[in-house]
């Protein structure tokens, strides 16, 4: 049944385009109805004097054909608009339409119906009366407007003429369209038989009819022919130049054969023609570009001409192999399960859940659209966090293979675009290179470090990263050695890098950056024992009853043995340890060992880091701020002394220009206010303030010190220690505000890890802290300021001043795990 409902009322037989005889004009004397049934066609455009077999397959055109016999036999020839539609209404057909009549009805087995049909005028389909059990609708008659003359006659001759061209450039027309051709003198007949004979689309022929203008319809007819012609002759041309084309390059490799022949005549070595024969064979087979067929077929004829000896020879060798030795349409398929996706991250990756979404997004869109332009993602954080391995996973996901290219210290633009061929050891950028190691054209290249590109007299590699690097360009990279153009948007490139600030805003621009940050200890924790102990076990050939890391020995390691934000260390502190069993079951001590924290401290010797005791120092003038750096979240401690002077303020400790600017606005705001704050009148008429940062010999700058400054300050005008176990971060102005900073997470993890349990951000940083793991939050208070006179009430236990302010904190207080939800309370005004 299905593949009845899918057949067409369309035309059939040899019969079609015959005009009736003579002796069947009678049937016009007949009164054509006012309204008619219309049979819908799919494909066919019926046109007067024709007689069309047409094959019916349709219930309700079965159903029309069984009425129509019964009565006068006229029907509705029209064609519809989109011949997939199964059951079309009046707006899915042509207004113009032929009346016809069913001369003879056939039934076959198969259910179908066959009828012959004759056409007779053109009409319009008007209103429609009634469209169940079949379509029957009012019908204007359309008649012809003849014009007879010269122009008419001239019409006629040129369709004759374009009509024999066709013919004689070998149109497969049937012989007996040509006889009626040759016999059909009126103007108008002639046009209907032409046009319902010649292969002309649905819409040309449609043009035709609906044409009632003699004149029009031929000259039309004529536009239609001499297209068909023009094509023709345009599709004979290209045969020929095709045919020209397999001449030569068969005229060429007989060429070929006679000159090995010769070759062997004057007893030259065979293996000296052995490379270009190698490489012709190799061009024949492979499918390459355009422009980079025509490279190297050009490079190999000249090589052809030249001795092995001479220097070219090599040169022009080895450039014909990196070019077709290149992936030009080598692929590797994509494997975009987004379950198998997920999995894959998670046993590569603990946490780092917001990155997991991301790509697992590009996945999907990369499976609803494989033509995507992806974005460049660009994993920022410091070193140890995973950056690398999140590139290999992504490699893994996708079923692509995976390249690392280490940007760090490159200075030579040549290094990414490759020299030009005239050099002397010119090579390839190391972006071909690394395809061409590949062998595809799609794999997940990792452009490592590349925020310590540098640049010099040789070039600026950031700027020819711009080509590499932008979606709109890279599909036309042209590398300097290859010289032509190579496809790199199918690669997905995977920038790494530990600061943003150092690469180049315009090469940014181009990437999404994915922040990493640093890890809490309850983080590094579970990361030890899901991944960082089996791996090292296993690659110093021990099993898991060899040794056992507890609890209380891996916070040992990571708490007095490594000082990072990442796991690299605490990797080789592992590592060490299992060299040290290794050994000693090599010894014959086959004991298996509990690696707790005694016992880490006998394998690895006394702590590395001992922890600072700025958490819980009470000293006047001295406040711990918080720091980001390249490596993590770092303490600040912050000295400040008076010495008799006369309104000065020294800074020492290899300060940059911002943090100078914060001491001198913190100083300024303390003078302006040293009334309301309490401060005696003589600390800033006859005392010097000397400000001093430990760790002099590493320089220290950034927007993230304004809060300490100011609470070292004024603990020291005040000669009151600030509260023990308080950090601060966060910039202030002039007039007091309180501006938000970066690197909260670091900071939040180096403040934990030191012990401090109470830590003042800037208000606008809250909603950075709600990002940080519950682990990292536990038993920490957050004191949320948007002015310094709202944080000056929590840096002491007894402020002694006297202001009063609308300015309030916003206290948030995490309890340790297992106690009650944290808390939020206003403090009081200060």
């Amino acid at each position: 049944m299905a593949e009845k409902s899918k057949r067409d009322s369309k035309g059939g037989g040899s019969n079609n385009h015959h005009p009736f005889d003579e002796d069947q004009e009678s049937l016009l004397e007949d009164v054509i109805p006012s309204s008619l049934p219309i049979l819908p066609l799919r494909s066919d455009v019926p046109f007067p004097e024709i007689i069309m077999p047409l094959v019916i397959g349709r219930d309700r055109g079965i159903l029309l054909i069984d009425d129509v016999l019964k009565g006068s036999r006229y029907v509705g020839l029209a064609t519809q608009r989109d011949p997939d539609t199964e059951e079309p209404s009046a707006r899915d057909l042509y207004p113009c339409l032929c009346i016809a009549r069913v001369l003879k009805m056939l039934k076959f087995p198969d259910g179908s119906t066959r009828i012959v049909a004759q056409g007779l005028r053109r009409a319009r389909l008007g209103k429609i009366l009634s469209e169940d059990p079949y379509l029957v609708g009012e019908i204007d008659l359309i008649d012809d407007i003849q014009q007879d003359g010269v122009q008419t006659e001239a019409l006629v001759l040129s369709v004759r003429r374009l009509f024999n061209q066709l013919i004689e450039g070998g149109a497969q027309v049937s012989e007996e369209l040509q006889v009626a051709a040759m016999n059909t003198h009126a103007p108008g007949a002639l046009a209907d038989l032409m046009g319902s004979g010649l292969g002309l689309s649905t819409d040309e022929k449609q043009q035709l009819l609906s044409e009632p203008n003699v004149r029009h319809r031929l000259r039309h007819l004529g536009q239609l022919i001499r297209r068909q012609v023009d094509m023709q002759d345009l599709s004979s041309k290209i045969q020929g130049e095709v045919s020209t084309e397999l001449t030569r390059v068969q005229r060429e490799q007989f060429l070929r054969q006679q000159l090995q022949a010769i070759r062997r005549e004057l007893g030259e070595a065979d293996d000296e023609m052995s490379d270009v024969n190698e490489f012709y064979d190799k061009l024949e087979t492979l499918d390459l570009p355009e422009q980079a067929a025509h490279e190297a077929r050009r490079e190999l004829d000249r090589m052809a001409q030249m001795h092995p000896s001479t220097p070219e020879y090599h040169v022009i060798r080895t450039f014909l192999d990196t070019l077709l030795s290149m992936p030009w349409d080598e692929s590797t398929d994509d494997r975009l399960d987004l379950r198998r996706a997920k999995r894959v991250l998670d046993e590569d990756h603990y946490n780092l859940e917001k990155i997991k979404q991301r790509i697992l997004e590009y996945l999907a869109v990369r499976k609803l659209k494989q033509s995507v332009k992806g974005p460049i993602l660009c994993f920022v954080g410091p070193p140890g966090v995973g950056k690398t391995s999140l590139g290999k996973s992504v490699a893994r996901t996708m079923n692509r293979k995976f390249y690392r290219l280490s940007l760090g210290g490159v200075h030579d633009e040549a290094e990414i675009r490759g020299h030009r061929r005239t050099y002397i050891g010119a090579m390839p950028g190391r972006i071909i290179q690394g395809l061409r190691r590949l062998g595809t054209n799609n794999p997940v290249f990792m452009l490592d470090e590349i925020d310590k590109l540098g640049a010099d007299y040789r070039g600026d590699p950031s700027s020819a990263l711009l080509e590499v690097l932008d979606p709109e360009q890279n599909g036309t990279f042209r590398d300097h050695y290859l010289d032509v153009e190579f496809d790199l948007s199918k690669v997905l490139f995977i920038c790494t890098a530990n600061v943003t600030s150092s690469i180049p805003p315009a090469l940014l621009d181009r990437m999404e950056v994915i922040e990493l940050s640093g890890y809490s200890l309850e983080e590094k924790l579970a990361i030890a024992h899901q991944y960082l102990v089996p791996k090292q076990l296993e690659e110093h050939g021990l099993k898991k009853e060899a040794i056992d890391f507890n609890d209380q020995g891996v916070r040992e390691l990571i708490q007095s043995y490594t000082h990072e934000a990442g796991l690299r260390n605490l990797e080789r502190e592992i590592a060490s340890i299992c060299r040290k069993v290794a050994r000693s079951h090599v010894e014959g001590n086959r004991r298996k060992v509990l690696a707790d924290r005694k016992k880490v401290q006998n394998l690895l010797g006394p702590p590395k880091y001992i922890r600072e005791e700025a958490a819980s120092q009470k000293i006047p003038g001295v406040a711990t701020g918080l720091a980001w750096t390249a490596a993590g979240g770092e303490l600040l401690t912050i000295e400040s002394v008076k010495t008799p002077g006369k309104n000065t303020l020294k800074l020492t400790g290899q300060l940059g220009d911002v943090m100078k600017e914060s001491a001198h606005a913190s100083l300024g705001y303390l003078r302006c206010h040293s009334e309301a704050f309490g401060i005696p009148p003589s600390f800033f008429d006859d005392f010097e303030v000397h400000i001093h940062v430990p760790a002099g010999a590493i320089p220290k700058d950034g927007p993230s010190a304004g809060i300490a400054l100011t609470a070292s300050v004024l603990s020291l005008a005040l000669n009151k220690p600030i509260r023990p176990k308080l950090a601060v971060t966060g910039e202030i102005t002039l007039t007091g505000r309180v501006l938000p900073v970066g690197g909260i997470r670091e900071k939040v993890l180096a403040a934990k890890r030191e012990g401090f349990d109470t830590i003042v951000l800037p208000l606008l940083n809250e909603k950075d802290t709600a990002d940080l793991p519950k682990e990292a939050r536990d038993g920490l208070t957050f004191v949320y300021a948007k002015h310094i006179d709202a944080v000056v009430p929590h840096l002491f236990d007894d402020p002694p001043f006297k202001r009063r302010g609308s300015q309030v904190a916003k206290v948030v207080r995490n309890r340790p795990s297992g106690s009650r939800k944290a808390t939020r309370q206003p403090a009081a005004p200060a």
